[in-house]
């Protein structure tokens, strides 16, 4: 359920193109044009126009976008024009690079992702970076957290809506077990959590609620201090039901002291074509205030504009 606004005539590539060249002209950049193509272009649209214009002017959009723009506002529209797979490597690539990894974005990539697009994400990381996104983790990443990202970056999930209940009851036992010894790091407690698709994973999770009276969260609440722990919440909550998962993160970064901008854009920018309206309706049944009307009191000028547009913003 995409949010972003198509108009009913889209201009041919090669004429969007000619607009961002003179968007880009003069002494001052056009932004509120630069918002009003690239806001309202799909990832294949805005593929498109990146051919294009290379075809035209000889440049790739992404560097005149960089040199043109600066701060939140370049790096929503930067993140926004690249095709997805690369912006899924190059988010990766940035947290395995900073001095202390996030985690949550590679596990969010990982996990609400379709097999197929991690797949292509993990090609994109080969081809930008001449290495695999598994051996970066590796590389960045220790302990009980290396032993949970990497299988679930390298997994290629069953995505049919098949389910086979005897395996759902028998692995719902195995959490179970492994949650009250407190062995959270157990190679079958990540087996399950890695490799299962998602709706044997839901399977296997309804079957743990009803058959030992908690949510298997509630159950791995057990130190809410423990990064690990929150780190194997969190990747449940993916897996089951992201637009939770998506509406805590923006919850988070709104309600900070300071808005935390790269979550922020980071959702916006990743969801917009996926789950934003769940997203959204999620946000104001949890908050009472539609997400709009958040992010407007939490940031401003093109930055806020071109959020908005992506989140569809005026869309009945």
């Amino acid at each position: 359920m995409a949010t972003v606004t198509i108009p009913p005539s889209v201009p041919s590539p090669a004429e969007d193109c000619e607009l961002l060249r003179k968007a880009f002209a003069g002494w001052g950049t056009n932004e509120d044009l630069i918002i009003q193509i690239l806001a309202h272009r799909n990832s294949a649209q805005c593929k498109l126009i990146r051919q294009t214009y290379a075809d035209l002017f000889k440049e790739d959009i992404l560097k005149e976008l960089d040199k043109e723009l600066s701060n939140d506002f370049e790096r929503v529209v930067l993140l926004w024009t690249m095709d997805p797979a690369e912006r899924d490597a190059f988010l990766a690539n940035e947290e395995t690079m900073r001095l202390s990894a996030s985690n949550w974005v590679l596990m969010e990539i990982a996990c609400t992702r379709s097999s197929h697009d991690l797949f292509m994400a993990r090609q994109a990381y080969h081809a930008r970076y001449k290495r695999s996104v598994e051996e970066d983790v590796s590389y960045h990443t220790t302990g009980d957290f290396r032993k949970l990202l990497v299988p679930l970056l390298s997994s290629f999930r069953y995505e049919g809506e098949e389910v086979n209940m005897r395996v759902a009851k028998s692995e719902a036992k195995i959490l179970h077990e492994k949650i009250l010894e407190k062995a959270y790091n157990h190679e079958e407690l990540i087996r399950i959590l890695t490799t299962r698709s998602k709706a044997q994973l839901n399977a296997t999770l309804n079957y743990y609620n009803n058959e030992f009276g908690n949510a298997i969260n509630k159950d791995l609440k057990a130190d809410p201090k423990d990064e690990y722990l929150t780190l194997l919440r969190a990747t449940v909550k993916c897996l089951t039901c992201p637009e939770k998962y998506y509406e805590k993160v923006l919850r988070s970064a709104i309600n900070k002291l300071g808005t935390d901008e790269w979550a922020l854009t980071r959702v916006v920018a990743t969801r917009a074509e996926v789950d934003m309206q769940r997203i959204k309706e999620e946000f104001h049944r949890r908050n009472s205030v539609p997400l709009d009307i958040a992010i407007s009191g939490d940031t401003s000028g093109d930055y806020k504009k071109m959020l908005l547009a992506l989140i569809g913003h005026g869309n009945n």
